[in-house]
């Protein structure tokens, strides 16, 4: 098996949002470099040596760096793309972890704007979908084909909670239905509700840049906004965006995180229609007996429990 490794360089105050930021997307194992740590160490434990290898003092000096490892196969690289989106996204909110660069066996982070397409690859999920990015001519021999350009936005199919959604969702859209996207990121589920037959769709996103994103994607499989609706907000916070949100729809479908999906769970009856479905994923395997349970206590019924690569999802009425 071979592996790639990639290196994110950032600035002290960065290590644990960066940790943070890739354990969201399933990558642990990771090794951390910190030149503050390695001066303490130095400090507390000069008793045991008498010199200190100047190669190795100067390969530190200055350096704040996670190291990680994926498998050089699709899912390793689709995981690096979405690392990749992950870390530009942390540096546009917070500039003060710059530099916030990831080289890859010696791709500086320069080289990535030209060279990240080539790790998203035309993907069948399901018994129906064929995932294909914008960039790729393919033929979907009878798969319904859903193409997508991510940008910075989360959502690509590569990523196991949204072929989750996905996989589930081609099984419940009907013909006419109603669907409400919670952190719909890309866009890629709510576009692919209405490429499977539903009639409409609202999205929402806290991050501004997935409206954007997310209508520019509806755009190229040929859904304009009479039928999609895409919005920037807290849907847990924000009055006016729950208004216009409104409720009645078939399926409810939210691939976030698992704090924020137990904070929804005491509304989600609200948005739904009688006889409706609750669709969540974006849990990682530590905690999905815990989301169960806070669905459970929302009066949600659990009616399937669906694991893939360390993630769940749930289908709930």
């Amino acid at each position: 098996m071979k592996w790639l490794e990639l290196h994110i360089d950032t600035v002290p105050a960065g290590l644990e949002p960066v940790e943070a930021a890739l354990s969201d997307l399933g990558i642990d194992g990771l090794v951390i470099e910190d030149e503050t740590d390695f001066r303490r160490f130095l400090e507390q434990n000069k008793q045991y040596w008498d010199y200190v290898d100047e190669e190795l003092d100067r390969s530190m000096t200055g350096k704040c760096r996670v190291t990680f490892y994926a498998e050089e196969n699709e899912a390793g690289f689709s995981q690096v793309a979405a690392a990749r989106i992950a870390m530009a996204r942390l540096k546009e909110e917070h500039p003060e972890y710059a530099p916030l660069v990831m080289t890859m066996g010696g791709i500086e982070d320069a080289d990535w704007e030209n060279n990240w397409k080539a790790f998203y690859k035309p993907m069948e999920i399901g018994e129906r979908l064929l995932v294909i990015p914008d960039w790729e001519e393919v033929d979907p021999k009878g798969r319904v084909a859903l193409r997508m350009n991510p940008g910075l936005a989360f959502g690509t199919g590569g990523h196991a909670t949204t072929r989750l959604c996905l996989t589930a969702l081609e099984k419940l859209v009907e013909p006419g239905m109603r669907v409400l996207d919670l952190g719909c990121g890309s866009g890629i589920l709510s576009v692919a509700a209405l490429l499977l037959g539903a009639e409409s769709a609202f999205g929402c996103d806290i991050d501004e840049k997935a409206v954007d994103v997310a209508y520019e994607n509806a755009a190229l499989n040929g859904v304009d906004r009479s039928r999609y609706a895409v919005r920037a907000g807290d849907v847990l916070r924000d009055e006016g965006l729950r208004r216009e949100m409104g409720g009645g729809y078939d399926i409810v479908v939210a691939n976030i995180v698992a704090d924020v999906i137990i904070a929804l769970a005491g509304s989600v009856r609200g948005w739904m229609r009688r006889g409706g479905r609750f669709l969540a994923s974006g849990v990682i395997d530590s905690r999905w007996e815990e989301v169960r349970d806070a669905l459970t206590a929302a009066g949600l019924s659990v009616e399937e429990v669906n694991a893939s690569e360390g993630w769940y999802s749930f289908l709930c009425s």
